[in-house]
């Protein structure tokens, strides 16, 4: 009997051994079928990442020769160049994936498979089939043709008067000044960039300082200056307008890549060309002067009789995102005047 429970003993121990062996020997060739099935995927992957970079890069030299920087010979050499290169890369990679992929089946049936197998699958890791590649969405090789971004204006800021030049201008040259703060959407006319449209809106202060110890009276539909019974320190005039500005911009443009971004590179010379159109919002005097030996100010929140609509011409000049920028008002600062005058501004320009 003990003979016999001894046998049986040893008989049920190899049946689990070799069932377990059996059970370690289908897992590991579940593995290794599961890395062969990513393997191979992997390749179209490959094949379009390669064929994608190549997109690009002729992109780029279609660029170079349209801004002239390259002639048809130089740009066709190096587009073959391009070609020969990215071939080669997926020759190589395939190769790589196809020697693998015989590692992975030679050692799928040996005990020992699972750990050479994972010593030469981690070399892989940069070739491994993620879904989520399929998943995303390639991003297009041109960039957006709509982008946006804020702007500012400042500088000095007088009127032209109807038979006068600047010399003889009523208003401090150094004392008026304006400023401009706005919102602006940029969209490409041309595949190349260089023709775009800038459109927004922008809060236009635009201020007049008197000059000779004058400030601004308003006399039923008129507007004119007189001299203050006291010394004046300052008497300026600002009128916040909002506008809707619009340019035409013409300028070079060239394609950067980023990681995950096609985008225009601005750093180029540029030159705008457009105008404006919008409302008077507010229109106000301040006055700082000395009254008996004491300093004193107000503030005079009234029409003055200037423009409710405001027009006018505007252009820039400059590099990147700074410009030289110049505007002119269409519209008579007073609309009853005797004298028409016209608001005309001059300064630096920032747009991103």
């Amino acid at each position: 009997m003990k003979t016999i429970i001894i046998s049986l003993s040893i008989l049920l121990s190899t049946l689990v051994a070799q069932n377990m062996q059996a059970q370690i020997n289908i897992q590991v060739n579940s593995d290794i079928d599961l890395k062969i099935e990513n393997l191979e995927k992997q390749k179209n992957q490959v094949q379009k990442s390669e064929k994608e970079k190549l997109k690009k890069e002729v992109e780029a030299i279609n660029q170079r020769l349209n801004e002239n920087e390259i002639g048809e010979q130089e740009a066709e050499a190096l587009k073959k160049a391009a070609a020969e290169k990215r071939a080669l890369n997926i020759e190589n990679q395939l190769d790589i994936i196809d020697a693998n992929i015989a590692l992975l089946k030679r050692n799928s049936t040996t005990e020992d498979g699972e750990e050479v197998v994972d010593s030469y699958y981690r070399r892989l890791d940069y070739l491994k089939y993620d879904e989520k590649d399929e998943e995303q969405e390639d991003y297009d090789s041109i960039p957006k043709r709509t982008t946006s971004g804020f702007t500012m204006a400042f500088g000095l800021n007088n009127a032209l008067i109807d038979g006068q030049s600047l010399d003889d201008s009523p208003y401090k040259i150094g004392g008026s000044r304006f400023f401009e703060l706005g919102y602006e959407f940029e969209t490409v006319l041309v595949k190349s960039g260089f023709a775009r449209l800038r459109y927004g809106l922008s809060f236009q202060f635009n201020g007049l300082k008197a000059d000779d110890n004058m400030y601004f009276v308003e006399d039923g539909d008129q507007t004119y200056l007189e001299e203050f019974q006291f010394d004046v320190d300052k008497a300026k005039l600002r009128m916040d307008n909002l506008v809707f500005p619009l340019h035409f911009e013409f300028g070079p443009r060239s394609l950067s890549y980023g990681e995950n971004a096609t985008y225009y590179n601005t750093s180029n010379f540029k030159i705008g060309l457009g105008g404006y159109a919008g409302v008077n919002l507010n229109t106000i005097q301040k006055l700082k002067y000395e009254e008996d030996g004491d300093n004193r100010k107000t503030k005079l929140s009234q029409s003055y009789n200037t423009s409710n609509f405001i027009y006018g011409v505007s252009a820039y000049i400059g590099y990147d995102s700074w410009a030289l920028y110049a505007k002119y008002d269409l519209n008579t600062v007073f609309k009853d005047n005797p004298l028409e005058q016209n608001n005309i501004s001059v300064g630096i320009r920032f747009s991103n």
